[in-house]
């Protein structure tokens, strides 16, 4: 019963060990560091060099996504010198996967040999002075999602309890990503992120609470696989492309985020090619 229950467990051990074995013969690179890229910036993938595309489909224990602008595939090469994992299009807890669903491409990177993990997001700002089309490194978060994706796995029997956080978003590397936004011309601050729940956007009032609280931008996702990384040892870099300003109505919502992510990938793809080419892996 116990075994029946493990095959079927999406997140399971045992299915983590059947991912890592076969992926192992099919990717082009053994990673050393793995990418997550947010909404509409999944072309980032497109400049890895001798690059291996699997669909999450075909890799054991993955969930299918559902998300425009999220293409759905593992793409493994070489971006700079450096072999990495891009997870093209990330899971999310909004879509009705469990937490331990939604963080299973982290602990899939950490089996496959990555140990250092770049999370990207599209993100709203929630201050006026960080405007729609600019960047912010995240040097802190409040997790608002309601679960945890270290409670423990009653299947596989995980547990990871009282994993520190301070100091979760790596200073060498937060450092590493100002100095290449510099030379590449980019407007990048430092802040606090936001991961809500979602689907629904923020309220007027949700917005100046959160900032009362100290956030700086708000979005659906990334705090749980910064979290479940932290939890597997990995050092953790987070990206943020502010697309929107919370609160704010819009006539098309995530058309909106799509389009102005969209618009930022040029600059993005540069500046994460120069941060990937520094990286002490």
């Amino acid at each position: 019963m116990e075994n029946g229950q493990q095959e079927k467990n999406p997140h399971g051990e045992k299915l983590l060990e059947r991912a890592r074995g076969e992926l192992t013969g099919r990717l082009s690179v053994k990673p050393r560091a793995a990418l997550i890229l947010g909404s509409g910036l999944s072309p980032v993938a497109e400049a890895l060099r001798d690059a291996v595309t699997v669909p999450y489909s075909e890799i054991p224990g993955m969930a299918g996504g559902t998300v425009a602008g999220h293409r759905h595939q593992l793409v493994a090469g070489v971006l700079e010198t450096v072999p990495v994992l891009c997870f093209a299009g990330r899971l999310h807890y909004y879509e009705g996967h469990d937490i331990h669903q939604v963080t299973y491409p982290v602990r899939l990177a950490a089996a496959l040999g990555a140990r250092t993990l770049v999370v990207t997001n599209a993100s709203g700002s929630l201050r006026e002075e960080i405007v729609p089309g600019s960047f912010v490194i995240l040097r802190d978060h409040l997790h608002l999602m309601g679960a945890n994706p270290l409670r423990g796995d009653p299947v596989s029997g995980r547990t990871h309890h009282f994993v520190p956080l301070a100091g979760a978003y790596d200073a060498a590397l937060r450092r590493l990503a100002t100095e290449e936004a510099a030379r590449h011309g980019l407007n990048v601050r430092e802040g606090v992120y936001v991961g809500v729940a979602g689907p629904s956007y923020e309220t007027a009032a949700e917005v100046r609470a959160y900032a009362s609280l100290g956030g700086d931008v708000i979005g659906m996702s990334t705090t749980p696989e910064v979290i479940e990384a932290r939890g597997l040892e990995l050092r953790v870099l987070a990206l943020s492309a502010v697309t929107n300003s919370a609160g704010q109505r819009a006539a098309d919502g995530h058309a909106e985020v799509l389009r102005t992510a969209q618009s930022m990938t040029e600059d993005f793809v540069a500046w994460l090619r120069g941060i990937v080419a520094r990286l002490e892996v």
